[in-house]
């Protein structure tokens, strides 16, 4: 157990004077003030002249702003103006010309320093190239394919001629011609300068678009066209044809036989010929209605007269579908007759089949 001599040769009576302890203090919290009215002024009128400031600052830095090159432009007007080679132009610069654009549809360069040199003529200062050399102008075009300028002379046809145009088409003379126009001139293009030729189908015509601001002369042949049936998929000889299996596609009448169907259901149900290709063309007799008698099949003989029907059994000795006339051999008689086929494995005698096959099922029984 510790006494309080235990310290008396650490403690002396200076050292206790020295040893005074302070009481703690628990540190009180700010008051914020509540804003005044003044204050609430003061903040909102320093606001207004932040905005102020800004809006004339910048403005005043876009004016400042080194010009300096677009870069590639495409150009929709004949001429290029100042604006579209160089940005951070002043106004009353953006609209002054430059050069003149190419031609529709086409792509040209302009060297830089000619840009920065009529730039300096008309008072701009020094013009930021950005290290480029030059730069490329295409100029932007409306095209016209052979489908619009089809369109425009079936169109005129019509209406000059009085023909009937949705069975035909027209085949342009050259490669796919196109007319390149201003890509603001709007409307339709027309025909006009119309010829037609009905001996010979030909046909020629000026294609215009706006009051002649765009044309082109073209040529070609007008062709009358058919539906046919044509087959989706490849047939083998003996196989089916299905729904699905055959389309509607608009031919030229030149070179169709005349016996090409053009229906997509006449065919369904019956069956390939030969072989037949995909997008082969349909003609009568490329398919025909299945065999519903095999040859060497047995089947049920049918003869019936008013008042008296029997029936019995015979083998084929031929093949035929629905109509067909097949020999057959009466099994019991073993005599060879000529039957029709009525359905599946069944064929009908006549009257001249009657006594033979009259004897024969008295004799087995049959009815």
């Amino acid at each position: 157990m510790t006494t309080p001599n235990d310290f008396a040769p650490f403690l002396n009576d200076e050292s206790l004077s020295e040893l005074v302890l302070n009481p703690i203090v628990q540190p009180r919290r700010p008051r914020v003030a509540r804003p005044c009215r003044g204050m609430i002024l003061r903040a909102a009128l320093a606001l207004v002249v932040f905005v102020i400031l800004g809006a004339v600052a910048v403005p005043a830095m876009a004016e400042t702003a080194t010009p300096r090159l677009r870069g590639d432009v495409t150009a929709r007007q004949d001429i290029l103006t100042l604006g579209d080679l160089v940005e951070n132009v002043p106004p009353t610069l953006a609209a002054r010309p430059l050069f003149r654009a190419p031609n529709l549809g086409s792509t040209g360069t302009i060297q830089s320093r000619r840009i920065a040199e009529a730039a300096a003529a008309l008072g701009l200062g020094p013009v930021e190239t950005g290290g480029r050399i030059q730069i490329a102008v295409q100029r932007a075009a409306r095209r016209i394919g052979p489908a619009e300028i089809e369109v425009a002379l079936k169109r005129g046809l019509e209406t000059t001629y009085g023909l009937d145009t949705d069975m035909t088409t027209i085949r342009l003379d050259g490669e796919a011609p196109t007319m390149l126009a201003p890509v603001d001139l709007a409307g339709q293009v027309s025909a006009i300068d119309l010829v037609y030729d009905p001996r010979t189908h030909r046909v020629s015509a000026m294609v215009s678009l706006g009051d002649r601001q765009a044309s082109l002369r073209v040529s070609g042949i007008v062709v009358e066209m058919r539906d046919v049936a044509v087959l989706t998929r490849a047939l083998s000889r003996g196989e089916p044809v299905r729904e699905g299996d055959l389309a509607l596609e608009k031919r030229p009448r030149d070179g169709i036989s005349q016996d090409t169907q053009s229906s997509i259901t006449a065919a369904i149900g019956e069956v390939a010929q030969r072989g037949l290709p995909a997008g082969y063309a349909l003609r009568e007799g490329d398919t025909a209605k299945p065999d519903l008698v095999a040859r060497g099949e047995t089947v049920t003989i049918v003869y019936s007269t008013p008042g008296i029907s029997l029936s019995m059994r015979g083998l084929a000795n031929d093949s035929g579908r629905m109509g067909a006339v097949v020999n057959v051999v009466n099994v019991a008689s073993k005599k060879v007759l000529q039957a029709t086929v009525i359905g599946p494995g069944r064929v009908s005698v006549g009257p001249g089949g009657g006594p033979q096959l009259q004897a024969s099922a008295a004799t087995t029984a049959l009815r």
